[in-house]
């Protein structure tokens, strides 16, 4: 029996030691995963402040007029993200944040990169002699290559109280979200013709915001609505005067209205006028058009024969091609067409001119998206959403089939085709935070 009692003993202290081994092991299986689970929310909120460090760097790049000042800005953007977006003390760790480094690459990208790590000290997992668990996180951003063909209305209908001066203010504002050294734009704007301010470089990177914002402080807002010579004017920049385009494309399109104008080589009365191409300018309602008007200038009339207050005492036909840049250029249908509307015909009419000038802006957007360059467009005013035209059309449609965006009318959006964005400013006050927009949403995808 003693012999029994000390063997059940001993029996009861070996339990007694594998019970406390058992339970240092289950407490350094909890705490594995208590501490880990820290660390993985810690490294998911340090993988978020970085990647948006990175971005914010990216958009801050573009302000400076050298790499030296756009270097601080996008650094100290980046600095500022990711001390927002990781409080002192999260979870209670420690963090540290290396210097964002920019490189400026040949060729135009910017090449942006920022590391973090954190340090906290662990809980259970010290019965396995560890005492801090450290994460790190590591986030890049390429910002693309930019060229922009900018293009502004400044039609009569925009000569309101308090309207040319938002439109010049940030349009101006809207600029200076674009990097001057590696960015390529070209400003333009239109009425009956287009007038392209500051052309394309060549295939030379930046561009001048000086010259851009004096010109564009200067702009007078009166004539028609000739937008398809304006996205003309815009896709040639793209098209040819550079050579060596830039991995991303965009046209930025502002209007208060849908078009009414187009401008070619037509067919007169006068054989000294049928060789000069102009514009011919319709009513937004049924009415009497006039023309021919210079297509390179806002608002001029050209000289005697060539302009009539009515221009059906001047023009015999349409022709059945824009041609305005070339009399055998055979890209755009005029007539006969029957969609999206209906031109049977070259007579002078109303309905035709105002239906020639719809078909050719929307075919022309088209063929830019088709050549990989997004569409963006910002309508303005109370006048895109009302019914008009002669067939009672909503002017933002026209707008919105430029952009390509998912809620365009059936007869324009293309899945295949890049989608832009499209803005609604109601109020001169509404210009402002669409810009703004289509500026974020540029940035956007460019990264």
């Amino acid at each position: 029996m003693k012999t029994t009692a000390a063997f059940r003993r001993r029996q009861r202290g070996s339990v007694s030691i594998i019970v406390a081994v058992s339970l240092i092991a289950l407490l350094g299986i909890l705490g594995l995963a208590v501490d880990s689970g820290f660390g993985y929310m810690i490294k998911a909120r340090l993988d978020a402040a970085t990647d948006g460090a990175v971005i914010a760097a990216g958009e801050a790049v573009t302000r400076g007029s050298n790499q030296t000042e756009q270097t601080n800005n996008a650094q100290q953007a980046a600095t500022a993200f990711f001390a927002a977006n990781y409080p002192a003390g999260f979870l209670g760790s420690s963090v540290t944040a290396g210097t964002p480094s920019i490189v400026f690459n040949t060729g135009g990208t910017v090449t942006i990169g920022m590391t973090a790590q954190a340090s906290v000290p662990v809980s259970f997992t010290k019965v396995l002699g560890f005492k801090v668990l450290n994460v790190s996180s590591s986030s890049q951003a390429i910002r693309k290559t930019l060229d922009m063909a900018f293009v502004i209305d400044t039609t009569g209908s925009l000569n309101t109280s308090g309207v040319p001066a938002a439109v010049r203010s940030n349009a101006v504002a809207f600029l200076n979200n674009f990097d001057v050294t590696n960015d390529r734009v070209a400003l333009m704007h239109f009425a009956y013709g287009t007038v392209v301010d500051v052309p394309f470089k060549g295939n030379t990177r930046g561009f001048d915001r000086a010259t851009m914002t004096a010109d564009i402080k200067k702009y007078s807002f009166n004539g028609s609505t000739n937008s398809a010579e304006a996205i003309w004017n815009a896709r040639n920049q793209l098209n040819t005067v550079i050579t060596q385009p830039s991995s991303l494309r965009v046209i930025v399109f502002f209007s208060d209205g849908a078009p009414n104008s187009f401008s070619s080589f037509f067919t007169t009365n006068q054989s000294g006028c049928n060789n000069t191409a102009g514009t011919i300018a319709s009513p937004d309602s049924a009415g009497t058009m006039s023309g021919l008007y210079n297509m390179n200038s806002l608002s001029q009339q050209l000289g005697s024969p060539c302009y009539q207050s009515n221009v059906t005492k001047l023009v015999t036909a349409m022709p059945n091609w824009y041609n305005a840049h070339d009399k055998n250029e055979q890209v755009f249908p005029i007539w006969p067409v029957t969609a999206p509307r209906a031109v049977p015909n070259g007579d002078i009419t109303y309905v035709n001119v105002n239906r020639a000038s719809r078909n050719l802006l929307e075919a022309m957007a088209a063929a830019a998206r088709a050549e990989g360059t997004y569409v963006f467009t910002l309508g303005y005013g109370p006048e895109l959403v009302q019914p008009a035209g002669p067939d009672n059309e909503i002017g933002q449609d026209v707008l919105k089939c430029m952009a390509n965006t998912a809620d365009s009318p059936s007869r324009c959006y293309n899945s295949k085709q890049p989608v832009g964005v499209y803005c609604y400013a109601a109020t001169p006050a509404d210009l402002k935070p669409c810009f703004s927009q289509l500026a974020s949403q540029i940035l956007r995808i460019s990264k």
